[in-house]
Order: structure tokens, then C-alpha cells, then sequence
């Protein structure tokens, strides 16, 4: 299995290649095409501003070659907190368009007066509510706890594409799958036994194509 986690220069992506690794998956951190063409698995991770991550990933290059792979080539991606986010239409957040793969916006976490008190970042321990089938969580009725920090999430347009909700304050979109393309806000590098099973199915349950 040839496992590339996308260097667009967004985030820590050693410590989710150290989480692989202890799972005995070796993985390469690499932004060269043809290492991406050669994947069979793709990860793009990363934290920080949504127009900077696409303005990486458009100075380096990336856009075609990702686009030939994911949409053309239908190889399985998983987005990571900012990576999914960069899935959507545009962000509230900044001026860019995103790659436009799911149906959905990037928006900020907004209270009413009432939960004035829920502080923005989310962070911290939440769990997830599993909405259909899916080879990422094939047992939906056990306890999912996962690893946050973010201020904004995902607004899906089409409710097909949600495949975990998590609520604060109110149930927002923390995973989302569309074909080869899955998704989740949450770090499962950091999430422990719950992280680890989310990036092992990824690896072995996914069908390819």
C-alpha cells in the first residue's frame, strides 16, 4: 500500500505519520506528482487559514495533479481538520475558492446568546453521531470520541454527503464521505484507539475506484 500525505506546508503532518507508522503503515510526506500519481492512499492534513492553505497548494502546484488523482483516478483521499475543509466550495473565513469536491461551505461556529458561554475554538474531547453505513466506521453503534480544535466546520449542502455530526452548542458536520472522498474535522492522530481505527479502516476497508 503506497500512502502519501500531501506537503502543502500546513501543520504537523509528522505526527500523523508517526501514528501510520505505529500502525504499520509507512507513508511518505511528499508534494512531487509523481509520487502522488504512484498513491494509493491520499491524506491531506493541516491547521491554520483556508486561503492559505489553497495558495499552497496552488503555489506548489498541487491542483492538477490532485484532481487527476481524486476526481479522475478516483484514489481514496481523507481530509484532516483544514484538509476537509479545503473539500468545500469557499470559506467564511477567507476569499478563495476551495477545490469544490463536496457541496458545502466553511463556516464559523455562531451562538445565540443563550450559549454565549461555549468558547470558540471547539476543543477538546466531543463525540460523533454516525448518520449511514460507511467502511470508516463499520460498527456506528459504539462510542466514537474524537479530538477537536477548530472554529469553523462544514455547512453540506447535501445532507447524502454527512457522515458524522458532533454537537456544540449545535450538531455541526465532523465527518463527511462522498464516493473516494472522506473527511474528518477532527485529529485522529491525537484521538488515541478512537484516531487509530479511523486510519486503519481508511487503509484496509476502502475499495479502490
Amino acid at each position: 500500500m503506497n500512502i502519501v500525505i500531501i506537503d502543502y506546508g500546513m501543520g504537523n503532518l509528522g505526527s500523523i505519520q508517526n501514528m501510520l507508522k505505529y500502525l504499520g503503515f509507512p507513508s511518505k510526506i511528499s508534494r512531487d506528482s509523481e509520487e502522488i500519481r504512484k498513491a494509493d492512499r491520499l491524506i491531506l492534513a493541516g491547521v491554520g487559514a483556508f486561503d492559505y492553505g489553497m495558495r499552497n497548494l496552488q503555489d506548489r502546484a498541487l491542483l492538477p495533479i490532485l484532481e487527476e488523482r481524486v476526481l479522475h483516478g478516483r484514489v481514496p483521499i481523507l481530509g484532516i481538520c483544514l484538509g476537509m475543509q479545503l473539500f468545500s466550495q469557499k470559506s467564511e473565513e477567507g476569499q478563495l475558492k476551495g477545490l469544490g469536491w463536496i457541496n458545502a461551505a466553511t463556516v464559523k461556529f455562531k451562538f445565540d446568546e443563550s450559549m454565549k458561554y461555549l468558547k470558540i475554538p471547539h476543543m477538546g474531547w466531543n463525540q460523533v453521531s454516525v448518520n449511514k453505513n460507511s467502511a470508516i466506521f463499520p460498527r456506528p453503534e459504539e462510542e466514537q470520541r474524537f479530538y477537536f480544535v477548530h472554529s469553523y466546520h462544514l455547512k453540506c449542502a447535501e445532507p447524502q454527503d454527512i457522515l458524522t455530526v458532533t454537537n456544540y452548542g449545535y450538531d455541526f458536520v465532523s465527518s463527511i464521505e462522498k464516493n473516494n472522498i472522506y473527511g474528518v474535522q477532527f485529529h485522529p492522530e491525537k484521538s488515541h484507539k478512537y484516531g487509530m481505527n479511523v486510519l486503519r479502516n481508511f487503509i484496509e476497508n476502502i475499495r479502490e475506484g
